[in-house]
């Protein structure tokens, strides 16, 4: 399934998102095209259970669909949408096609079985149907139409960051999460998204370096030969398959050491990428007209979405510290603490 997902993913996010694609997108424009290819191939319920219509599939099988989704810097909400079915066929719930987003700042209360309250930075919140939350383990799906205020906002990427509030509303379903999966799932589903989108603007970023460096020549010779700009480009490498590898670890157990793990991994090396690549490619990488802001830009934003390096490296040393100095390296080889 992982290889078909890959393949049809590629070819998809290559065709529809284009430079200048993603580019009318910014400001919260929304994309009606792109979405409605994106809805048409079906990866919007990729994760929810086949008793739903989904197919199933782990988040090993998703991870090449969320670096893609990174790599092509996509202006849409397909990772929120596969999180949100995950989210809904974990608690028994039926999954939603249409746009789809979550909230995890979500500040939102029980009152006679309505709920009032606040949905923080929701990723394209002004134009999607529905959104998906959590109120203490219950996961809960509301209407954007029923919303009493939209406030919008964006990222430093010109993405959709919205805040909804909501007056006493039913939502359209609601269910308790299973044992297993804390208050803290949709948290951790969400760095795990932004890690894996990361990985994959790292690896646009790393393209784009490579290219420019071959390409490019100065006093006679292409300046990817000049010790100094190969030494950077060799530091980029190294950050991208760090951040590569950490996320698809992650991936293949969603476990919390991994995730946070690899969204300490993937922050670190957006800094570091972002700066390499626009002294690489010199005052040409600044310009609104390169491609290369597209996916730094990302970085930036993405870097410190759903928690920051520091925040994620504190939930390490909590994770280290309950378990104990007999299980610290046992947990550090198993990649997870008990």
């Amino acid at each position: 399934m992982r290889e078909l997902f890959e393949s049809t993913v590629e070819r998809l996010l290559a065709d529809i998102c284009t430079p200048e694609a993603v580019l009318a997108s910014e400001g919260g424009r929304w994309p009606a095209a792109l979405w409605a290819a994106i809805e048409e191939s079906g990866f919007t319920l990729a994760a929810a259970p086949e008793s739903s219509g989904g197919a199933g599939a782990s988040w090993d099988d998703l991870f090449p669909v969320l670096l893609a989704c990174g790599r092509h810097c996509a202006p849409l909400p397909l990772p929120e949408a596969i999180l949100a079915n995950w989210l809904l066929g974990c608690a028994g719930l039926e999954a939603v096609g249409g746009p789809l987003s979550v909230a995890v700042d979500a500040r939102l209360s029980w009152v006679d079985g309505s709920l009032s309250g606040r949905l923080g930075g929701v990723p394209w919140g002004r134009h999607v149907e529905h959104v998906v939350a959590l109120v203490g383990t219950d996961v809960v799906l509301l209407a954007t139409a029923s919303a009493s205020t939209v406030t919008e906002g964006q990222n430093t990427a010109g993405e959709a960051r919205d805040d909804l509030n909501f007056s006493s509303v039913t939502p359209i379903a609601s269910a308790t999460l299973p044992a297993g999966l804390g208050a803290d799932a949709l948290l951790q589903g969400a760095a795990l998204l932004r890690a894996a989108q990361t990985a994959g603007a790292l690896q646009a970023v790393l393209a784009m370096c490579t290219q420019h460096a071959t390409e490019r020549v100065q006093f006679g010779k292409p300046i990817g030969s000049f010790q100094a700009i190969g030494h950077q480009i060799a530091v980029l490498a190294e950050q991208v398959a760090l951040a590569t590898v950490t996320a698809e670890a992650a991936c293949a157990e969603f476990a919390p050491l991994r995730i946070a793990s690899a969204k300490v991994c993937s922050a670190e090396a957006a800094g570091i990428a972002a700066g390499i690549a626009h002294a690489v490619h010199g005052a040409m990488g600044f310009t609104h007209e390169h491609r290369l802001h597209l996916s730094t830009r990302r970085l930036w934003a993405w870097r410190s979405e759903y928690g920051s390096a520091s925040e994620w490296s504190q939930r390490i040393g909590r994770l280290a510290c309950a378990g104990g100095a007999t299980n610290f390296w046992p947990a550090i080889t198993a990649g997870k603490f008990k």
